[in-house]
């Protein structure tokens, strides 16, 4: 009876996962590419990488391997093999405001809609070469990256690893949509709270609702066409770090002024996103603090694009001040991951942030770095995500040319490896 009752159980289980589109992950081995070392600072020839249960079991020559019976095998010979890429900002839920505006999406545009639309997000991001995300906010969709998160950690849809974020925090008055008649209330993109209860309630539902990450507005517009100021007071700030902290959650904060990133870095903020207006004095304590930016170049480049600019032609001034504070964190020995707000241009693309930073002053292998190593470290993951390394989680891709001397040759990706099922071949 016993032994029955087991089988029974083991069919049912793997029922379940065929029903949940899992997808067996035979061993496999991958040959003949120039292998990123697990610092990431030079390729390694002559070395075979086996991966079984989803993870590098072992890299070196493959004659030194014992290679399990029913391996597939895969010839990289002249390709290069990287850890897939990460991109720390992005959103999945939005799609490019050349097609339709912020406030049209959050406005108007269905929410199945939108994630039917992020759902196919998800794909040309994992098949870009980027095997992880932290989504940064569904702008005025819920919870619905936790669903597609799920979706993708149980193979029924392809994507990326998703870490959610759910609802960004805002302050009331301090968000949009905006510019209403004050009559009405208007839906807002964000979740709003005031006050230290009022911050920790909101976190402990994000939490509760399944956020992986707590992101919180630090500052903002407080009228349309009024310059950005700090929102949360410091109290305020504190209570949102602290709550998080206590779930063992990390917290982000949007922050482009000097005042607003000084207070989400004394409040002790993992990430600010975008900093584009900060002091030197701001990051020097950004760096006393081992606080990350996450500088989203591509998306200050779109919107000026948006609005009229032609690449190639002189520089908008406030593009101009976007990328000189970037020059400016990169000399000040601020700790850079890469985070590109994607969804403000086209899912898929998300390679030219590395392309902008490198044009702003990084190397091509420290750009290489953010997406990887760095970005992992954020993440809480530097074990297992961001490096080709033994036990590390089988996350790869394969790429023509050598992305250590010219980043654009991550744009297009031969082989996709995620959790050591191939996606792209």
């Amino acid at each position: 009876m016993t032994r029955t009752l087991t089988t029974w159980m083991l069919l049912c289980a793997s029922a379940a996962a065929a029903s949940a589109g899992e997808r067996p992950r035979p061993p496999l081995l991958l040959t003949g590419a120039a292998v990123l070392d697990p610092e990431g600072t030079k390729l390694l020839s002559g070395q075979a990488v086996l991966i079984i249960d989803g993870r590098i079991q072992s890299i070196g020559p493959q004659s030194d391997m014992k290679i399990p019976t029913g391996t597939e095998r895969i010839d990289l010979t002249g390709l290069t093999l990287l850890p897939g890429l990460i991109d720390l900002h992005s959103h999945l839920l939005l799609h490019p405001y050349n097609e339709a505006l912020w406030e049209d999406q959050v406005l108007k545009e269905n929410v199945a809609l939108r994630t039917a639309r992020a759902v196919a997000a998800a794909r040309a991001t994992l098949e870009a070469g980027f095997t992880t995300l932290r989504d940064l906010g569904t702008e005025g969709a819920g919870y619905a990256d936790v669903g597609i998160r799920d979706a993708i950690s149980q193979g029924i849809i392809p994507g990326p690893r998703i870490f959610a974020s759910t609802r960004a925090i805002v302050a009331t008055g301090c968000y949009a949509p905006a510019g209403f008649d004050p009559r009405w209330d208007m839906p807002i993109g964000a979740q709003v709270a005031d006050g230290v209860d009022g911050v920790r309630k909101a976190v402990r539902q994000q939490i509760a609702g399944g956020a992986d990450w707590i992101k919180f507005y630090a500052d903002y517009h407080r009228r349309p066409g009024a310059p950005a100021t700090a929102t949360f007071s410091q109290d305020e700030m504190l209570a949102i770090v602290a709550e998080a902290q206590s779930a063992g959650l990390r917290v982000a904060a949007h922050a482009t002024t000097s005042e607003g990133i000084r207070r989400a870095v004394l409040a002790g903020v993992r990430t600010i996103e975008h900093g584009y207006e900060a002091s030197d004095e701001v990051l020097a304590l950004m760096k006393e603090h081992g606080v990350t930016l996450c500088p989203t170049l591509a998306a200050a480049e779109s919107y000026e694009i948006y609005s009229g600019w032609k690449p190639g032609t002189p520089e908008p001034p406030r593009l101009q001040t976007v990328k000189a504070t970037f020059s400016r964190a990169l000399k000040a020995g601020v700790s850079i991951a890469n985070g590109s707000d994607v969804g403000v241009f086209p899912h898929g693309q998300n390679v030219r942030e590395l392309e902008l930073l490198v044009l702003c002053g990084m190397s091509p292998a420290e750009a290489l770095r953010a997406a990887t190593i760095t970005a992992a470290k954020v993440l809480g993951r530097e074990k297992d995500l961001g490096r080709i390394t033994d036990g590390a989680t089988a996350d790869l891709i394969a790429v023509k040319g050598d992305p250590l001397n010219d980043v654009v040759s991550l744009r297009q990706p031969i082989l996709v490896v995620r959790d050591g099922r191939i996606e792209k071949r």
